[in-house]
């Protein structure tokens, strides 16, 4: 790849959300240890396909640039994942680049992922608080819970797993693995668990745990390696046991 001067990429545009996507060659100057933002922004600097025409700038997400904010995701060779770790070096040229498909297009490679975030509001992922005066420290955590629940809370909201997910397409509701893992991680927090019961009763409805076809693609896909299905399989469990205390009553409602 050193003695290569040129990169080259194939990348599928569109110029708005109701218009037809279409591809365009791009070749940019090797450097190394480039990634495929870098490329990007050598694209929008100087904005000529190769062909030599010239052309609009590239519209991608991104903001960090180190694996943490998830805004670049992008399907890159066919796989879905974050354009910033994305090395050429590792990549087989030519360098195809396209939006996710789970998602709407926005423009070229920037998609809305609003589909996510409503999920995360349907199953109230955050610890319910009071915020209007000192409520002094929160409880506290065993170490060792906390060590486990810190490995579910790298989730950066990227929609990798997503878009590798069969199950979560334009012609189902399902939520996806991410909020369903989340449902987890805040169930599990000391004050977040007053919620609970709540969260299970709405995962246990439609677009929740009974569309998860259990493809696993979402753990391998995951960057961060959130052992995404282990959640779903807890989150089965306790649905379960929340269906027998709903349909024969309890007054045990929160552990």
């Amino acid at each position: 790849m050193s003695d290569q001067k040129t990169i080259s990429f194939i990348i599928t545009r569109q110029d708005a959300a109701d218009s037809a996507p279409y591809d365009e060659e791009f070749e940019v100057e090797y450097r190394p240890n480039m990634n495929v933002i870098s490329a990007l922004m050598e694209i929008r600097r100087n904005p000529v396909n190769k062909k030599g025409e010239k052309t609009t700038p590239i519209n991608w997400d991104m903001n960090c640039l180190e694996e943490v904010c998830g805004a670049c995701s992008m399907n890159i060779n066919g796989k879905p994942r974050q354009s910033c770790t994305a090395l050429v070096d590792q990549l087989q040229q030519p360098i195809r680049l396209a939006p996710m498909n789970t998602f709407p297009v926005v423009r070229d490679l920037q998609v809305d992922r609003s589909r996510m975030f409503d999920s995360l509001k349907r199953v109230k992922a955050w610890v319910p608080i009071d915020g209007t005066y000192d409520l002094g420290p929160g409880p506290r955590m065993p170490e060792r819970k906390r060590q486990w629940a810190y490995e579910l809370s790298k989730c950066m909201t990227c929609g990798v797993c997503l878009e590798a997910c069969p199950n979560v397409n334009s012609k189902s509701n399902f939520i996806g693995p991410q909020s369903l893992s989340q449902v987890r991680l805040f169930n599990a927090h000391p004050t977040g668990a007053m919620n609970r019961d709540e969260r299970l009763e709405t995962i246990m409805g439609d677009g929740g745990l009974a569309n998860c076809g259990n493809s696993q693609n979402c753990v391998q896909s995951c960057p961060k390696g959130i052992p995404l299905t282990t959640s779903i399989a807890a989150l089965n469990r306790e649905a379960t046991m929340q269906s027998f205390r709903s349909f024969f009553g309890s007054d045990h409602a929160v552990d």
